[in-house]
């Protein structure tokens, strides 16, 4: 059995991050996402993968560069999932899974799907939130509708993205006309495919804070392997890459240590937590519940809590994420699709790749932070920061005496 993983897409919900990856490499648990989606699959027995690409596919094609039975296809400038599944027109052959490469699911659920036994098949499961999603009507065990983010949903089983098709199902797309978003919608072919209802583990990685149940999810089910610890207290479950090195520090809850990372001295990491290769934390600096990506440095005094920390960051000493609201209620973060809940009462920063933080700088709860920023000393970011913008205090001195 091949895959089909659908890579390609931009994530505009994911931004800052997607600014510079597509969706599918956002880090969680140490790793991008897409890494993640090919080690389920390859415990349901699958062992080829052909991968679209499009947004920032650079990003892709260097991670995975040299890794064996991983076929690369490139999207063209036609958008939809019908578009990217047809990608693979004339690389492959017979049977094939395809799935979305934002989603994380089990392999169980990839079994079902390719038990299933007609030529085209889609996994269904029961959600709350059936408006968000394709709504599926089912009848005698096949796809009879789907009715994409309808505000009143005819069933509580949603599309979850993953599929089982043949190479006939190349003729199909051809006849797919666009939708009313100017896509081509593979959910057009549906109907009369056969429906997979699970009730396996199944996440849609849709905001930044998404990432973080993610992160606790997989750090939960990592095996321990830990590395060079120096004079420091260990309470909780440690998994140490080629490199990491704790020294005069605590850890505590599942942390999630990359390649070459250094903790310490006087560093205090509590779980779940993933620190991304060849980063740095010392100096008093507390990081709490945050993904941090590669190469970040945070080396004195600062405070990073339930985060998300893009690659190459640099924090001054005593930079402040705030992740607390006074009066204790969700936090709301202001998106590019207007104002959205969290749903989380402890959300702090947003950061993109390449920002410099002053000494004694400070952000509020939920606040985004776009790419290649500066953010002065005692700046305190009380609204969202687009990319490329240096941020500074203007001070009034008052000399007397």
């Amino acid at each position: 059995m091949k895959a089909l993983i659908l890579a390609g897409g931009e994530g505009k919900r994911l931004r800052p991050f997607t600014y510079t990856r597509p969706k599918a490499m956002v880090y969680v648990a140490g790793k991008p996402l897409l890494y993640w989606i090919i080690e389920e699959l390859k415990k349901a027995g699958i062992g080829e993968f052909y991968v679209v690409v499009q947004h920032h596919k650079e990003k892709i094609l260097e991670y995975f560069e040299g890794q064996k039975n991983v076929v690369f296809l490139e999207q063209g400038k036609e958008y939809g999932t019908a578009k990217a599944v047809e990608s693979a027109k004339g690389k492959i052959k017979g049977e094939f899974i395809a799935v979305a490469g934002d989603h994380l699911f089990s392999y169980k659920t990839v079994k079902e799907l390719m038990a299933s036994k007609g030529k085209k098949a889609a996994v269904l499961k029961e959600h709350l939130k059936t408006e968000t999603y394709g709504a599926v009507v089912v009848k005698d065990g096949k796809i009879k509708e789907v009715h994409e983010k309808s505000k009143d949903p005819p069933s509580k089983l949603v599309n979850l993205s993953m599929y089982k098709f043949t190479d006939e199902i190349f003729s199909e797309i051809g006849k797919i006309k666009k939708s009313s978003r100017g896509e081509y919608e593979i959910t057009d072919i549906l109907p009369g495919a056969e429906a997979v209802i699970t009730k396996e583990f199944w996440m849609d990685i849709t905001w930044p804070w998404d990432m973080l149940k993610a992160n606790e999810l997989l750090l939960g089910q990592m095996p321990e392997k830990k590395g060079r610890v120096v004079n420091s207290t260990i309470k909780g479950k440690l998994v140490m890459e080629e490199g990491a090195v704790v020294e005069n520090s605590v850890i505590e809850g599942d942390v999630y240590l990359g390649k070459n990372v250094h903790i310490g001295p006087f560093a205090y990491i509590r779980g779940p937590t993933s620190i991304g290769d060849n980063c740095s934390i010392g100096g008093g600096t507390t990081v709490k519940s945050s993904i941090i990506f590669p190469g970040t440095n945070a080396k004195h005094l600062s405070y990073i809590g339930d985060s998300m920390i893009g690659e190459n960051i640099n924090f001054g000493s005593s930079t402040q994420l705030a992740n607390f609201r006074f009066d204790g209620k969700e936090i709301w973060v202001e998106t590019e699709k207007g104002k959205i809940n969290s749903g989380r009462k402890k959300l702090g920063a947003l950061v993109g790749d390449g920002t410099k933080f002053g000494v004694g700088s400070i952000v509020m709860p939920g606040k985004i932070i776009g790419n290649n920023c500066w953010i002065g000393s005692g700046v305190v970011v009380y609204r969202n920061i687009p990319s490329n913008r240096r941020i500074f205090v203007k001070q009034e001195w008052t000399e007397e005496g």
